[in-house]
């Protein structure tokens, strides 16, 4: 019982900080150059392969969704024939 009150009290006596312990490189500067470089290339493609993954799989959803919604509106437009 003893122990866990030390232990609260050490707890209770640091310091709240919003600082990280670990010190980052600021990375900022390097993709500035990146992203401002005139290299023909679209800006939303600039960042790699894993931007051009990400955009390739958006347009197949997107087409993909548009087309099936489509098909979908056609099925609806067109009602079974009673028998």
């Amino acid at each position: 019982m003893l122990r866990n009150l030390l232990a609260l009290r050490q707890i209770a006596k640091r310091t709240i900080s919003t600082t990280s312990r670990r010190q980052f490189e600021n990375k900022v500067p390097e993709k500035q150059k990146l992203f401002q470089e005139d290299n023909g290339m679209p800006v939303h493609l600039k960042g790699g392969i894993a931007d051009a993954l990400l955009y390739r799989a958006t347009m197949i959803l997107t087409v993909g969704g548009t087309a099936y919604a489509m098909y979908e509106l056609a099925v609806a437009s067109f009602p079974k024939k009673q028998d």
